[in-house]
């Protein structure tokens, strides 16, 4: 391990002196691409700095047993040394973790898509459940969130509603939420008291800069249309909301959520590079889902991945056959329990990839 640790901090330095050289600050690109390395390597670096303290105070302590003759001073390095060696399976485990090559969008932005699916005006109230749920837990988690685009259902929640997240590795948290979420509770709408199951689609997307997709604008039809839902007197009189559709590959993103048509024109550009950036993305995403079989939802989109049942006040994840009865304070945002097991199961996942 030691001899690994090694290379990965000569290649931290010397990513460090890439970056200082004058060449390299006029690329834009290479700088990025090289600010990024430098600070995914970081956290592995400060284990590694800490794990060499700690194995040199393992061996200063048993030189000292060596020729140590007082009792309590011996009894005194021993304790020491049995905790050093705990603190060092410890932070091995943690380096062995960080050593797995992890995902390269986690680090990204991300584009959240909710769809209600089948159940009718159940799953739309359903879909506005989840918005609320992710709009609390991006509040805990102190990122921010921005509405995209949205229609709304006939009795509330939406039909569709398209969120932008930005913040620090919010791609590697929000990438389990992608599949079928689906609901077991009595509707507003029954007036017998039988429980209906509806459902409805979430798709996380890493948010793809310029420098992940170029963009030909020649390719790019803009349509300009009026506003629908909230937003005051421009709405249905003003051509403010966007629609961008991609002619190559046929794909469409639209934004309304602002007045200005310059700023929907931007977060539908965002969209749009990103559900084309994802085009070549899902082909790494399917390759992993296959050997992770805990992991469905990175590959397969369509598949059912959680039911949240009012009646018994628990939410099950498919994946991981994890169920939890806490059903209120999740919807109330409180998904981090569930996002820890996840990630604990693809870790394990691939631990044992890298060692095969």
């Amino acid at each position: 391990m030691i001899d690994k640790l090694e290379a990965i901090y000569n290649r931290w330095k010397e990513i460090e002196v890439e970056m200082n050289d004058p060449a390299a600050m006029a690329d834009m690109k290479k700088f990025i691409k090289l600010s990024k390395s430098y600070k995914e390597l970081q956290p592995i670096i400060e284990a590694y700095n800490e794990y060499k303290v700690i194995l040199g105070n393992i061996d200063s302590t048993k030189e000292l047993l060596k020729t140590e003759k007082d009792d309590e001073f011996r009894e005194m390095a021993k304790e020491e040394l049995n905790d050093l060696i705990k603190r060092r399976d410890n932070i091995e485990e943690e380096i062995r973790l960080m050593l797995i090559p992890s995902d390269p969008q986690d680090s990204k932005n991300a584009i959240v898509e909710i769809r209600a699916g089948t159940g009718g005006d159940e799953a739309s109230i359903f879909a506005g459940d989840l918005y609320r749920m992710y709009s609390k837990f991006t509040e805990t988690k102190g990122w921010k969130i921005e509405l995209v685009d949205v229609t709304e259902g006939t009795v509330g929640g939406f039909k569709e509603v398209i969120i932008e997240i930005k913040g620090d590795n919010v791609y590697g948290q929000m990438k389990y939420e992608s599949g079928v979420h689906r609901v077991q509770r009595v509707p507003k709408t029954e007036t017998q008291g039988r429980i209906h199951t509806s459902a409805s689609s979430v798709v996380v997307l890493p948010e793809a800069d310029e420098f992940d997709v170029e963009l030909n604008p020649a390719d790019i039809r803009k349509d300009l249309y009026c506003s629908s839902g909230p937003g005051g007197q421009s709405v249905n009189t003003t051509y403010s909301a966007v629609r961008l559709t991609h002619e190559p590959t046929g794909i469409v993103a639209t934004c309304q959520d602002q007045k200005s048509q310059l700023k929907n024109y931007d977060k539908a550009l965002k969209v749009l590079r990103s559900r084309i950036y994802e085009l070549e993305y899902k082909k790494y995403l399917d390759e992993v889902s296959s050997k992770r079989k805990t992991m469905v939802s990175t590959g397969d989109r369509s598949a059912k991945i959680r039911t949240y049942n009012w009646p018994q006040g628990r939410v099950t994840d498919h994946r991981i056959g994890l169920t939890l009865y806490n059903l209120q304070s999740i919807i109330d945002g409180d998904i981090q329990e569930l996002i820890d097991k996840l990630q604990l199961a693809e870790n394990a996942e691939r631990l044992k990839e890298s060692v095969v």
